[in-house]
């Protein structure tokens, strides 16, 4: 990538200011319910403060985009270390389970830094002072904001979830809980067919996609078929009540083992009576129709035997959802919860939850990690991991597409996770 000045036309120019603005604002808006004490807390070590989700995106732009220009100073240059996460490359970071012991430096002093790496990178674009590995850094770094994003509200959730109060993140979130049923669950089936999976490497594509997303390349599908909707809770419910959370057959073994040692006995936030669940608007009664949420791989694929299916193969996912409209309940939309699927055809493919696939989490024939440091962003982690597709209710509006490849560990319950069934066809 070439280190020289980029001066863009006053059109992309004004296009890369305003989104620059609008996703570092969003993120202040979604802290705003916040006191500074809960943006603290830090309740497991898989999740992180509010507080360090807010400074660890400002240090991917100075680290990234600033400090990309021969003449930058860092004003606070041990910050690099406090909120750097697991780019080695870059130098050592503080423990990720250690962060919720950050007091220091203060709320105010964090957004006070975001003030400031705002108001240089926006006089950047103005100047026409980026190189062009900065404005494509730039780029991604609005996007690494999305996934914080997104991040910032499921470890919100737990935190304040975490606490015997169990007090709302913002009791003024929509509800569509009992305005109406869930479509009736159907079978759509696909023949056997070779598809294109995944996106063109960029930046030279000119599309963002992260690089775990490329190349794209030919994979054949075999014949079967997908239900029209995600599994609803109340589908899920019976599931319990058959004593799904009882029996080993429907288990793999390090998922009953996992749920033998953590007692579950239902989704994560769904209360012993089987009735109500806790929800970013606090704790609501139990909509049936609307999506199960909050279930771990092995959850999600216990619930698929027992239901005599499986979970879909993520490219049996993507070949569903290409060419569709990227449509459907995200954050932007303040629900923050999932809904039902309702009307005709392949429902809820994107948003409401994020879903369950059986395919691990590995690199496509042919990948190639991001240039230099940002070459750790994802492909370090293709190890033990399982694929979830579609966002959720809790990712940004405009942040997926049919190729975006998310990850997590089988035991991941925090995230808005469900599961939409797959089975074979002759």
């Amino acid at each position: 990538m070439s280190r020289e000045s980029v001066v863009a036309p006053a059109p992309v120019l004004h296009a890369q200011r305003d989104r620059f603005a609008a996703v570092r604002a969003r993120s202040l808006h979604l802290a705003a319910p916040l006191s500074a004490e809960d943006a603290m807390v830090q309740s497991m070590p898989d999740a992180s403060p509010t507080k360090w989700h807010l400074a660890h995106t400002t240090w991917f732009f100075e680290r990234f985009v600033l400090a990309d220009m021969a003449d930058y100073q860092s004003r606070q240059p041990q910050w690099n270390y406090l909120f750097n996460s697991y780019y080695k490359g870059i130098g050592p970071a503080h423990a990720r389970h250690q962060r919720g012991l950050l007091s220091r430096p203060s709320l105010q002093e964090i957004l006070d830094y975001r003030a400031e790496v705002d108001r240089m990178v926006q006089q950047r674009l103005v100047d026409g002072d980026l190189s062009e590995a900065g404005c494509l850094h730039l780029l991604l770094g609005l996007q690494h904001e999305q996934q914080h994003q997104e991040l910032l509200l499921t470890d919100i959730k737990h935190a304040l979830w975490s606490n015997p109060l169990q007090s709302a993140y913002r009791e003024d979130l929509r509800s569509t809980a009992g305005t109406a049923a869930a479509a009736v669950l159907q079978w759509q089936e696909r023949a056997e067919q070779i598809v294109e999976i995944g996106a063109a490497a960029w930046p030279a594509a000119g599309t963002f996609a992260y690089d775990n997303e490329s190349p794209r390349h030919r994979v054949l599908v075999a014949a079967h078929a997908l239900a029209n909707r995600p599994v609803t809770n109340a589908e899920y419910w019976q599931f319990i009540d058959a004593g799904g959370y009882r029996e080993a057959r429907w288990w793999m073994s390090e998922g009953w083992a996992r749920c033998e040692d953590e007692g579950w006995q239902h989704p994560l936030y769904w209360d012993d009576a089987l009735q109500r669940e806790y929800t970013l608007a606090g704790w609501r009664d139990l909509d049936p129709h609307a999506a199960v949420c909050h279930l771990s791989y092995y959850e999600a694929d216990a619930y698929a035997r027992w239901a005599g299916a499986r979970l879909p193969t993520e490219f049996e996912w993507e070949a569903a959802a290409a060419g569709r409209a990227v449509e459907g309940n995200f954050a932007d939309d303040e629900r923050l919860h999932p809904g039902a699927g309702q009307g005709s055809g392949m429902l809820q493919l994107f948003g409401d939850v994020w879903e369950w696939t059986s395919s691990a989490y590995g690199a496509y024939p042919g990948f190639r990690t991001f240039e230099g440091n940002l070459g750790e962003y994802n492909g370090k982690f293709m190890c033990g991991q399982w694929v979830l597709r579609g966002g959720s209710c809790a990712t940004p509006h405009g942040h997926v597409r049919a190729s975006y490849r998310n990850f997590f560990d089988p035991s991941a319950r925090w995230q808005f996770a469900g599961l939409r069934l797959a089975r074979d066809i002759a």
